[in-house]
């Protein structure tokens, strides 16, 4: 699986998706963008990118035109974890969405011809939180607890099953906060506060998480794809240098050229406030230590992130300073 010239990307318009569409372009390999109905990507269709509407992806969506002589799959499209789930059956939702389409577009690929399949999972099928300076790695016991992080769990489960049906080499991918130009949700929200000048009680906070640079994850999800090892692994991703909060809002103020304004106040208390608003889980994100071992990858398949925490951040925070200003 060494060269790759046509793929497929589902979730083409998203964040990563946008981001792993343009890297690809950029190898030369021709792309097929999968997005929903009413949503487009920045590129235009050429002989080397088409886009397909899928409309709402689910188990009974037809496949077989957009997989037609592609040899990969990169899989993002997703029910992503919401805050305030309004949905009666929260959990067969995101089965509808996360487990049994995508098992059923596996099957697809594989009668198709596709011959890999990368699927995009997520860190908290690991668990929500790390303790004492551990760190997850793949090889650790799953522990799912919402609902999305259980669906994602399954959906990696029936994927190794069709996989041992079919002969598709399947590899799965599990990053951590995903972060760079065009990010959105908390780190966007952590961008908006930092950059005007807000207070922030999180001085003593002395956690320690892991992130990745978009462009990093591009780079590992493609290697994912080529790398003749990677069939049928499973692996946890990460920039490779872990920052805590604090520390991670200081480097944020110094890229924008804005100071940091943190101050001490007791945990205790603050976890109690976060409690009494009902933003306990919010807060935990921002307490809590979530740290990933990467080293399998790396020693596997030879990988190493093209780009530095730093340098990620930095380019976070030169996109969020030119969008301020357009």
């Amino acid at each position: 699986m060494a060269r790759l010239d046509r793929v497929c990307v589902t979730g083409a318009s998203g964040f990563v998706g946008t981001a792993l569409c343009r890297s690809l372009l950029a190898r030369g390999m021709e792309v097929t963008g999968v997005v929903r109905a009413g949503q487009t990507t920045p590129f235009p269709d050429n002989a080397r990118y088409r886009q397909f509407a899928a409309g709402d992806i689910g188990p009974a969506t037809d496949w077989a035109e957009t997989l037609e002589n592609v040899q990969a799959v990169f899989h993002l499209a997703a029910r992503v974890h919401v805050m305030h789930d309004t949905a009666a059956d929260p959990l067969a939702e995101f089965r509808q969405i996360n487990t049994a389409a995508t098992g059923h577009f596996a099957r697809t690929a594989a009668a198709s011809g596709v011959k890999r399949f990368v699927y995009v999972s997520t860190i908290k099928v690991n668990g929500e939180e790390t303790h004492g300076g551990d760190k997850f790695a793949p090889s650790d016991a799953p522990a799912p607890q919402d609902p999305y992080a259980i669906s994602k769990w399954e959906a990696e489960q029936e994927l190794h099953r069709i996989a041992a049906e079919t002969g598709l080499e399947v590899v799965v991918v599990r990053p951590p906060l995903v972060y760079g130009p065009g990010v959105k949700g908390n780190f966007a929200r952590m961008l908006s506060v930092v950059a005007r000048g807000y207070p922030l009680p999180l001085a003593a906070t002395a956690n320690l998480r892991s992130l990745i640079y978009v462009e990093n994850l591009v780079d590992a999800l493609i290697a994912c794809a080529t790398h003749p090892a990677a069939s049928g692994q499973t692996y946890l991703v990460s920039d490779g240098e872990d920052v805590s909060t604090p520390d991670l809002l200081r480097r944020l103020a110094a890229a924008m050229g804005v100071p940091a304004r943190l101050f001490p106040f007791p945990l205790m208390l603050l976890k109690l406030a976060g409690a009494l608003a009902g933003k306990s889980a919010q807060l935990e994100r921002l307490l809590g230590s979530l740290q990933v071992d990467s080293d399998k990858i790396r020693r596997e398949l030879n990988w190493v992130p093209p780009y530095t925490l730093q340098q990620g951040l930095q380019a976070t925070a030169d996109w969020y300073r030119n969008r301020q200003h357009t």
